[in-house]
């Protein structure tokens, strides 16, 4: 019997002595994923090579609407490069709505640019008029409107240009998990209307349950809606899950541009749980709220200026008839140990690698 209980025992603790050190593991994995995207972008590793830039070309950028600073920050980044090409370039606001989207479209269509930049908003919505200027042989590139990185053919699409979605939405899940010390209670905050938000918000769900974390709550709400809905919600989600909600994962910064009242009124401080992480894009206000530990912690940033020198790069090569670079920008989990570094005069992540310069270079410039 006392040999029986020994051996138990030993089991037990063997047992227990394995789950700690998983959980250590799990803990180091994740940390250094963190790391990884963590510290300074100062090497240019995109193209060095590209058509020479064609001449006195007029684009539309279709934005999806821009009050997404995600979206405002691609759109200035498209206008510097093409100042640099010589292009001109005409901004059409979608202003959050389906409708005013189709009406953007249907604007640019009458306008018979030579290029479309898609900008944060999901191609198959706007389906006829993909086809539209597909027909008319329009060169289209993308930012945001699915969730593949390059070439969406069906949709007309010669490069969406975006970081890696997967990377970013492991980055902001592990980051969470280490946080929480591995016991992280989680709302993940989406939006359906959108493929590559849906895309994002499965793959944190995946990674925090693979970890050994809890998902509390998947909430779908339309990222255009969040100054009507946020305020509400974050109250309601307090009242239900109350200390069980240590953070919040989001697909994009917006979420947080509203949650701060509702939690201040909850007695909750700057700093305190629920910690919000998000997805994306490293707007010019989730740096501040970072800055100053008002509300956010985290943003897994994209270099949004440089996506638009991207964007103008993608397009040229699509007018001169060639294939896409397959240059895949880097991205950059902000927190306020590094908010100081690799931020441009814009606020926003923006790497000291010389994309300007190369691109400049490339182009024959």
């Amino acid at each position: 019997m006392l040999h029986s209980m020994i051996r138990t025992g030993a089991v037990v603790a063997g047992l227990a002595f394995g789950l700690a050190s998983a959980h250590a593991d799990s803990l180091a994995d994740a940390n250094a994923f963190v790391g990884k995207y963590a510290s300074k972008v100062d090497k240019w590793d995109g193209p060095t090579t590209a058509p020479k830039i064609a001449k006195g070309k007029t684009i539309v950028v279709l934005a999806s609407d821009m009050k997404n600073g995600g979206v405002l920050g691609v759109t200035k980044g498209i206008e510097e490069a093409a100042k640099a090409a010589g292009w001109t370039v005409r901004t059409l606001d979608g202003a959050g709505s389906v409708s005013g989207r189709t009406a953007a479209f249907g604007q640019a269509m009458t306008l018979k640019p030579d290029g479309l930049v898609i900008c944060g908003f999901d191609a198959v919505e706007q389906k006829p008029g993909m086809e539209a200027a597909k027909a008319a042989k329009i060169p289209m590139v993308s930012w945001h409107a699915a969730p593949v990185i390059g070439p969406v053919p069906e949709a007309g699409v010669f490069a969406n240009v975006t970081t890696d979605p997967m990377a970013v939405s492991t980055a902001a899940a592990n980051w969470a998990f280490v946080d929480a010390k591995g016991k992280p209670g989680v709302i993940i905050f989406t939006d359906s209307t959108y493929e590559i938000a849906i895309a994002k918000a499965k793959k944190m769900k995946e990674v925090i349950e693979a970890l050994g974390g809890k998902v509390l709550e998947w909430v779908d709400t339309p990222i255009a809606e969040t100054s009507a809905r946020m305020p509400q919600l974050t109250t309601s989600l307090l009242q239900k899950h109350g200390a069980a909600w240590t953070h919040s994962l989001a697909i994009n910064d917006l979420y947080y541009d509203f949650m701060a009242p509702s939690l201040s009124a909850a007695g909750i401080k700057g700093t305190g749980a629920p910690i919000n992480v998000a997805a994306g894009d490293g707007s010019e206000s989730a740096y501040q709220r970072i800055r100053s530990g008002a509300y956010q912690a985290v943003t897994v940033a994209e270099p949004l200026n440089l996506q638009g020198w991207q964007l103008v790069d993608e397009l040229n090569r699509a007018i001169a008839g060639e294939k896409w670079s397959g240059y895949v920008s880097p991205l950059h989990v902000v927190t306020k140990a590094n908010v100081e570094f690799d931020g441009g005069p814009t606020n926003t992540f923006d790497p000291g690698n010389g994309y300007r310069d190369a691109y400049k270079k490339a182009w024959g410039l």
